[in-house]
């Protein structure tokens, strides 16, 4: 079996955990200290799981991440959950629009300037 799993670091992991949760609505499903560092998280958004920590936690898979990344987020009804993000304070980088190629999407940077994008565009589909 083979899936991929995305890891975030941040330097305030324990915010970037309440802002997630706040903005888009993940779940936590495990979150392990280190000397009070987020070690690693878990967070669930539908069948999506990924991974989080904070920088300098000590973990040597996560300190070879680049310190910001880009997600996307394949849902089924864009603009709610925009306008919760928006809500929240997330920085808009593109607000809801239809694609080309047949896609709804929108893009926001979190607290610590990763790029969330959200649309209907699923990859293989």
């Amino acid at each position: 079996m083979m899936s991929i799993t995305p890891i975030l670091r941040y330097d305030d992991a324990h915010a970037a955990l309440d802002f997630l949760e706040r903005a888009f609505g993940f779940e936590r499903l495990a979150v392990h200290e280190d000397d009070g560092k987020v070690g690693h998280a878990d967070l669930r958004l539908g069948e999506g799981v990924f991974g989080l920590s904070s920088t300098g936690a000590g973990k040597a898979v996560y300190d070879q991440c680049a310190h910001t990344a880009g997600v996307y987020v394949v849902v089924d009804d864009v603009d709610p959950l925009y306008e919760r993000a928006k809500a929240a304070g997330a920085e808009i980088v593109m607000e809801p629009v239809d694609q080309d190629y047949g896609s709804r999407d929108f893009s926001v940077r979190d607290p610590e300037g990763n790029l969330w994008a959200f649309g209907t565009y699923a990859l293989g589909g």
